[in-house]
């Protein structure tokens, strides 16, 4: 629905297709409307009509009223026209406006906040909200109209200086009133909202009530998580939450002062809280505070937010790519725990079969119990469930946990005395011990989705050193004149790739990375990390 004028540092406005009419800017950062309307220019004016011609094309073959009109004057179509029948494409997904701006320099900004109104639908254009009654299970919905029951979904919880911590809303049916009540249906409790604000960029403007449609953000919440329903006590629902990608890179890190260790502490709490995607753990046998998250670039920003916004300066090792272990194999195994000390003593005994859990869509245990003729009382069995879980933290080759895993407790025997839940959990964690390590254990990485834009004549140089990286290349692409190169890369080689890929391309190919899967590594991979993870592995650089 735009053209460009001019290109990169010579970019100087926008042409408007729909109004046929040309937005020129000047650099004044201070003035908000820091544009004149003009005449397209007479060099894009033979372009700008071929553009605008195949707009009104495609646009009247969305719409049967103005694909007569067009076949009789095209040019009889007029730019409200043709926005009442962009909006309806655009609203059924037929079509997607696009649009072209600078917003460092404030170009263009100002046509794409108009095409936003102008295109994107309201609340009133959408179908009801869909969600689940907590109570039934059964689907409910809730229309976006405020005589509807209070039904808003959290969507990110930051952290401000000057108001404390703010959840931001989006309210889809109902009313909400500064300084009433709201039910969480996460936690099942009520919280009292104090104050709602109207944000503008980084300004807050307080309002009384927040309603069907609005997004606000609001003060007050005692606990309360991105992806959190908020619904009115009597008529509770559950939206569709949110689902984060587990964090696949670890990065030890210390406050570089011993004074700065409870800021750090706030500081990563408050960070946590607004980023799903980000942990913080400290790791049992070091000591060390470990924080976890999406990528490299992901840390560097969670440790110049530290440094920016609390003040912490820290020191941090060297990224650690976070590995999972699963089990290939069924095994079999008997496990016996016995203790005779002065008094009463200690006896489990157990004959289970572990292995791979029966289905990729399971996670955590599946635990089966065919014990028969009590030879394992009733009220030791979740002891010995128990056992087997807390065991799935720390995998049998390097100490990494296990997602997903079917243990069948198949018979066993006990001491009437002698025997107690503790006993049963002990050895059922002594027996994931002995047994997984012979169910044909694998460790498993985070393989991430990378995409490369790059000049043609790189390519060849950016595809060798994707397979160097033990990398599988997905698909190729044109874009333009650049080219686009999809592979699938193990986390474990992509660490420093930035500046590599501005080494191999002079700067002009850019990357872009997500979490794809987790697969087994190679088996001489795999004894490296066994090696590293025991302390055996020695790093000539060291």
């Amino acid at each position: 629905v735009v053209l460009p004028i001019g290109a990169e540092d010579k970019f100087t406005g926008v042409i408007d297709l729909v109004y046929n009419r040309a937005y020129v800017y000047f650099d004044d950062k201070t003035v908000r409307d820091n544009y004149h309307i003009e005449e397209i220019p007479e060099n894009l004016k033979a372009e700008a009509a071929a553009a605008r011609a195949k707009l009104i094309e495609e646009v009247a073959a969305s719409d049967d009223a103005l694909m007569e009109k067009f076949f009789e004057d095209p040019d009889a179509i007029t730019p409200d026209e043709i926005i009442v029948a962009l909006r309806k494409a655009t609203i059924n997904m037929s079509v997607v406006p696009m649009l072209c701006g600078s917003s460092f320099k404030n170009k263009g900004v100002q046509l794409l906040l108009d095409s936003i109104v102008a295109y994107l639908p309201s609340p009133l254009d959408v179908e009801a909200i869909v969600g689940t009654d907590p109570r039934t299970d059964e689907e409910t919905k809730r229309h976006p109209s405020e005589s509807d029951p209070f039904c808003a979904l959290a969507f990110k919880i930051a952290t401000d200086p000057f108001v404390g911590r703010l959840g931001f809303i989006r309210v889809y049916s109902g009313k909400l009133d500064a300084g009433s009540y709201t039910f969480n249906s996460r936690s099942g409790k009520k919280e009292r909202i104090s104050r709602i604000y109207q944000m503008h960029a980084n300004k807050q403007n307080p309002i009384e009530f927040v309603g069907a449609g609005d997004i606000a953000a609001a003060v007050g919440f005692k606990d309360v998580r991105t992806g959190d329903t908020l619904c009115d006590e009597n008529h509770p629902i559950v939206l569709e939450s949110m689902t984060f990608p587990e964090p696949v890179i670890g990065l030890a890190i210390e406050p570089k002062t011993q004074k700065d260790l409870d800021k750090l502490g706030v500081g990563l709490g408050k960070l946590a809280e607004e980023d799903p995607t980000f942990t913080v753990k400290t790791d049992e046998d070091s000591g060390q505070t470990v924080i976890s998250g999406m990528g490299e670039l992901h840390l560097e920003i969670i440790v110049d937010r530290l440094k920016r916004e609390f003040g912490v300066e820290i020191n941090q090792g060297a990224p650690q790519v976070n590995y999972k272990e699963a089990l290939t194999g069924t095994f079999e195994h008997r496990e016996v725990f016995k203790k005779q000390t002065g008094g009463r003593g200690k006896f489990a005994d157990i004959i289970f079969e572990i292995g791979p859990a029966s289905s990729k869509e399971v996670v955590g245990l599946e635990f089966v119990d065919v014990v028969k003729g009590g030879n394992i009382p009733k009220e030791f069995i979740p002891a010995v469930q128990k056992g087997f879980a807390s065991a799935m933290e720390n995998g049998a080759l390097a100490g990494y946990p296990i997602d997903a895993m079917k243990v069948t407790l198949k018979d066993g025997s006990f001491h009437p005395v002698d025997s107690d839940a503790l006993s049963f959990e002990i050895c059922a964690r002594n027996g994931f011990r002995h047994a997984a390590i012979k169910a044909n254990p694998v460790i498993m990485e985070p393989i991430m989705a990378v995409e490369v834009v790059t000049p043609e004549e790189n390519m060849g140089d950016i595809i060798g050193d994707l397979n160097k990286r033990r990398g599988q290349i997905s698909g190729m692409e044109s874009k333009g004149n650049a080219r686009v190169v999809k592979a699938k890369v193990p986390l474990a080689e992509m660490f420093g790739y930035v500046t590599v890929l501005r080494t191999i391309s002079s700067g002009r190919a850019t990357s872009s990375m997500e979490f794809s899967h987790f697969e087994a590594v190679p088996n001489n991979v795999s004894k490296e990390i066994i090696e590293k993870a025991s302390g055996k592995f020695k790093n000539e650089d060291e």
